[in-house]
């Protein structure tokens, strides 16, 4: 049996491992759809976007196995983490849902990894500031793409009114987590390599807003209590089944290659 491979609990490395755990989780999630989307442009363009995603993931993987020090690689951190040693936001993992959803989550992380990557790109480290100008321009198409399609499901007929209406119901409960302070973000931010997340809650708000609104739709009224917890390594039951599904090969035939 293939041994799990442990990593470091300095910040830096724990604030880079959130942003590359959420693109690699929501890279897998978005793959689900190769084959199954409603038509065939689509098809092609989440399959695009999901290695965007993807490709993202693997830069940021790489700098923090290099942050850490311990000669792990973007693979086997990839492969060989258990599931409490993965960082992503909560809202990544959660079941690929109908097509309304997909694209009303793909939006919600889509404005903000965009939000995040215009402002690594001066970020300290100059790595991690050279992967954020490449990705900041996937992440403005991510976000153009699927504002587009909640506009569309929100005024388009009355079911696909009902499904992304059912979708907001459902996914805006996790944003809460996008935004809760804690001290990785606050070392993140002294030192310069990146900002708070919570510093970005205010231009998140606007800009899903004015996504929501061209669709006819209103964000939920009200503080969030509920708070997910999947940056502090606890995930949803559906984490699991994710990780099962994508690390079994490596586990199975050590030593593969992406």
């Amino acid at each position: 049996m293939v041994q799990s491979i442990r990593i470091g609990k300095e910040p830096q490395v724990q604030y880079v491992l959130r942003l590359a755990d959420t693109c690699l989780i929501l890279g897998q999630r978005i793959t689900e759809w190769c084959g199954h989307a409603p038509i065939l442009e689509e098809d092609i363009a989440l399959s695009n976007m999901a290695l965007d995603l993807i490709g993202q993931a693997r830069a940021l993987l790489a700098r923090a196995g290099e942050l850490d020090g311990r000669g792990h690689d973007e693979d086997q951190l990839a492969f060989l983490r258990a599931e409490g040693d993965f960082l992503n936001v909560t809202l990544a993992e959660l079941p690929r849902g109908d097509f309304a959803h997909t694209c009303l989550r793909n939006a919600m992380l889509a404005t903000l990894l965009k939000l995040l990557w215009q402002r690594l790109a001066a970020s300290s480290d100059s790595e991690l500031a050279a992967i954020a100008g490449k990705a900041v321009k996937e992440a403005r198409y991510h976000q153009q793409h699927a504002g587009d399609w909640v506009v569309r499901l929100g005024d388009g007929t009355d079911e696909s009114r009902q499904r992304i209406e059912k979708a907001l119901v459902q996914l805006w409960p996790y944003t809460a987590e996008l935004f809760t302070p804690d001290a990785v973000d606050e070392a993140a931010s002294a030192s310069g390599l990146g900002p708070r997340w919570a510093d970005l809650q205010a231009d998140w708000q606007a800009e899903m807003r004015e996504i929501l609104a061209a669709a006819g739709l209103a964000a939920p009224e009200g503080e969030i209590r509920f708070r997910s917890t999947g940056k502090l390594g606890v995930h949803s039951e559906h984490m699991g089944y994710i990780l099962a599904e994508m690390q079994h090969l490596q586990r199975s035939y050590p030593g593969g290659a992406w």
